[in-house]
């Protein structure tokens, strides 16, 4: 059975955890493939909403198996504080399984993320500070710690060592900050052996295996297309691969496995942290667009940087990651509005430029060119069909539809799970 993608199109945010829980009940496993808990999915179940930054989402329907791959880093204390929370809300957590290559998240990663983003003052990245990026520097840098390491303790001793000696030189001398113990942190990671022993497996047999037996296998990405290390907005991006390339060598499988990509994509556009943004809006729109959507972020708490619909970026992620389906969210935010602007293009140094420029610098300077489409004022939160939306709003998804790059196969009109319209079956 091909395995499927679903990954983000603009900056995160989207609502990727809804669209996993939209095809929840056709899946088998469903795996995380990059990041960590850098960021999170909200997913309304009922009267319940759940929060969730290093799970993956389909921890939450039952019978799903939830996997954590090797191309995640794995802060040991947030995944214990997350399945508790969740065993604690009657949710099942044991079939839960996770890579013996994943990288672990230690104190020092968070440390040393915490003060390099400080001492860039002005220039900061806007880190979430949870150590993602120095744990996938130590990863490139062949000096990482691996969950298996959590196991042996001579071998986590030697690398806990190995690592901390140039760390805590950087830490004292130029940070001011005390140095951090080597007997400190090996005591906190063994803390976590029995408990996680159960869990570890080799991800990547286990998922070769399930595809074999014509399994249907969910790769749930992370962050976004425009925070890919590679193909976002460089260097204000994540630092792991969160286009649907990433899920072949964050999961450990073939890539012509991957054969349905399905992108999720909100009817504007939001993003956290620094970094261009040329739809961004600093007045009251850009204000009610954040009120009306809850546009805080779910990790962080931080308000989004929000903006009107960018095609270029659409279509940017349309063809990075072969999308096959978009699933257009939050359509119901825009209600209330009599125009809504869309963005089809960028003035560049006095030229129109159809597609995101190549150039970071072009890209930052970019003005959005804008086409004007008729809102609406109707409630369409309870709609489940495509023409029980009003008029208005069936010509703004079809005009996106028509230039984004990919079909819009299913709508969001509000933040409960059967908020959804399904024009098209994301799964065949």
């Amino acid at each position: 059975m091909p395995a499927v993608v679903i990954i983000g199109a603009q900056w995160g945010d989207e609502g990727k955890g809804k669209a996993t829980d939209l095809i929840a009940d056709r899946i088998d496993y469903v795996v995380k493939f990059n990041g960590g808990n850098n960021a999170g999915h909200t997913v309304v179940i009922g009267d319940e909403t759940y929060a969730l930054h290093l799970l993956p989402s389909g921890i939450l329907t039952p019978g799903v198996i939830p996997v954590i791959s090797n191309g995640v880093v794995i802060d040991p204390e947030v995944l214990m504080e997350e399945l508790d929370a969740l065993e604690a809300r009657g949710i099942d957590v044991s079939k839960l399984v996770v890579s013996s290559h994943a990288h672990v998240i230690t104190q020092y990663h968070r440390t040393i993320d915490r003060v390099t983003e400080r001492f860039l003052g002005k220039h900061q990245i806007g880190t979430t500070g949870r150590g993602i990026g120095p744990t996938y520097a130590d990863k490139i840098n062949r000096i990482g710690i691996r969950i298996q390491d959590i196991f042996d303790e001579g071998i986590l001793r030697q690398k806990v060592e190995g690592a901390l000696d140039l760390k805590n030189h950087l830490l004292v001398k130029i940070y001011n900050r005390r140095a951090i113990e080597v007997d400190e942190v090996v005591a906190e990671l063994l803390s976590y052996a029995d408990r996680l022993r159960p869990m570890v497996q080799d991800t990547a047999l286990l998922l070769h295996k399930a595809l074999e037996e014509d399994k249907i296998v969910l790769f749930e990405g992370g962050q976004a297309t425009m925070l890919d290390v590679d193909h976002g907005t460089y260097p204000f991006v994540t630092s792991s691969n969160a286009t649907s390339g990433g899920a072949a060598t964050g999961a450990g499988i073939a890539p012509w496995r991957l054969t349905t990509v399905i992108g999720i994509i909100k009817a504007y556009t939001t993003r956290v942290g620094s970094g261009p943004f040329p739809t961004e809006l600093e007045d009251e729109f850009g204000e009610w667009l954040r009120e009306r959507g809850h546009e805080f972020g779910t990790t962080t708490g931080r308000p989004r940087r929000t903006g009107w619909y960018d095609a270029p970026i659409a279509r940017y992620s349309a063809r990075i990651n072969g999308v096959t389906d978009f699933v257009l969210t939050k359509l119901d935010v825009l209600t209330g509005l009599e125009k809504i602007p869309v963005c089809v293009a960028y003035e560049v140094d006095g030229q129109r430029v159809e597609e995101v420029p190549w150039s970071q610098s072009d890209f930052h300077h970019a003005t959005p060119i804008y086409e004007y489409f008729p809102g609406w004022h109707e409630d369409i939160s309870g709609a489940r069909s495509f023409e029980e939306l009003p008029d208005a709003a069936q010509s703004y998804v079809l005009a996106l539809e028509a230039i984004s790059g990919a079909r819009m196969s299913a709508i969001g009109v509000g933040p409960s799970r059967d908020a959804i319209i399904q024009r098209y079956p994301l799964l065949d």
